[in-house]
């Protein structure tokens, strides 16, 4: 079999982060600060979470309203001696009263302090659905730029095949070279389309992860801007994990909660122990022809007497919960407490990998187009050509996912921290 003339492929481009392929009017290019910007204001579970709250804080205005006071008349309907039907006059009977109920021994101030501690846990809710969502949110923002570069490789390589294989195309027709080199090509560039449809299917939960979070309905395509040197430079740097788990038990916001809870229950059980003492009734009657004297005007004082019941039932409940709501908060407490750690040895371990990984790529670029020269040449075989593009193919893919592993890594530590310590925006 005759020798080919050499074959003259164009340079393989560098992968590049925003696949050509993408860039269409309807590509938004996404920092992370305009991200979250987006999903503070306008994402709906946290508005929803708002509207609790502000329920909640309605709730202490009303526990500090007084009782509406209650007015009542009485009129006859027939008077038999005068024969008159709803007798108005002098001769007629009618009974006016004005009754007001007195919440004492501190009720209503007990009853304001239990809904101000029931908003607190509102708001401490609030602050925890926050600190779950922006992890959903940052963690999809870096899985889709990782994924997105890979894309890029994928594109690259699928380009350089498409440009290939129709040049040996020509070669086999003229005889020069064997149909399966030919079929070769073409089934590795089958098997790159593939992987590179495959990793859009990958995608689609991110890019819906964001549309939602950030309540964007456009449908664009999304690509988030990173800076490479600002996440290489991420490192645990002087925080230990006892050090980040002390900080988290007093800014993560399911601890607060729990706390506010816990406090709650302790003003519902002074709220139960208030209501021991029974309300005073306040009132006046004025009674016309119906006494034993015209125009009767009388005070009317009423209190009902706690003989059986005592409101035995709910204080015991209320001190069952706070006692719940302690095991519960210490429960709590060791969990945020071997979360941090755990998440800290897991940064430390993938760090560690990433910091050893051979992060540059620009060698295998310039290997991979001497690569195509001398396939071109007939230098190097089919097999040994194609076992070096699956080399870098995997090699860059890898790395790819072991960035984007570390990014989420960091943001696992982030999340169970409480607040993002650590930033590469």
């Amino acid at each position: 079999m005759a020798q080919p003339g050499a074959l003259a492929p164009a340079p393989v481009a560098r992968a590049s982060a925003v696949p050509a392929a993408h860039a269409a009017p309807d590509t938004v290019r996404l920092t992370l600060a305009a991200a979250e910007q987006r999903f503070w204001q306008g994402n709906f579970q946290l508005l929803a979470q708002r509207y609790n709250v502000t329920a909640a804080q309605a709730q202490i205005l009303q526990a500090r309203l007084w009782d509406n006071p209650t007015v009542s008349m009485e009129q006859n309907i027939h008077n038999p001696q005068t024969g008159r039907t709803f007798d108005f006059s002098s001769t007629g009977e009618t009974i006016f009263q004005v009754q007001q109920l007195f919440a004492i021994a501190g009720r209503r101030k007990a009853a304001a302090n239990v809904a101000q501690a029931a908003s607190q846990v509102e708001q401490y809710n609030l602050q925890d659905l926050l600190r779950t969502l922006r992890f959903q949110l940052r963690s999809a923002y870096y899985d889709l730029y990782y994924k997105q570069r890979t894309l890029a490789v994928y594109d690259q390589e699928i380009n350089s095949f498409q440009r290939i294989i129709p040049a040996y195309q020509l070669q086999y027709e003229k005889g020069n070279i064997a149909q399966k080199e030919v079929v070769r090509l073409r089934a590795f560039l089958f098997g790159l389309q593939n992987q590179r449809q495959q990793l859009f299917v990958d995608m689609a939960p991110n890019l819906s992860d964001l549309r939602v979070l950030m309540r964007d309905t456009t449908g664009a395509y999304l690509l988030p801007q990173v800076d490479p040197a600002r996440t290489r430079d991420l490192s645990l740097g002087p925080y230990s994990a006892q050090q980040l788990a002390d900080s988290a038990q007093v800014l993560r916001g399911d601890l607060l909660s729990r706390t506010a809870f816990l406090q709650q229950q302790g003003q519902n059980l002074r709220y139960q122990r208030a209501l021991v003492a029974p309300d005073l009734l306040v009132g006046y009657t004025y009674d016309r022809a119906g006494s034993y004297i015209n125009n009767y005007n009388a005070l009317t004082l009423g209190v009902s007497v706690p003989v059986f019941n005592r409101n035995q039932g709910n204080i015991r409940t209320a001190r069952a919960l706070i006692e719940g709501g302690k095991a519960q908060l210490g429960q709590a407490r060791l969990v945020v407490q071997n979360e941090v750690q755990q998440n800290y040895q897991l940064v430390g371990l993938i760090d560690a990998q990433f910091q050893q990984s051979d992060r540059d790529t620009s060698p295998f670029d310039r290997i991979i187009g001497g690569i195509e020269q001398a396939y071109a040449r007939r230098l190097i075989g089919l097999v040994e050509f194609l076992d070096y593009y699956q080399s870098y193919n995997d090699n860059l893919v890898q790395l790819n996912q072991l960035r984007a592993s570390r990014m989420r890594a960091f943001e696992q530590l982030n999340a169970a921290v409480g607040r993002p310590v650590f930033r590469a925006e």
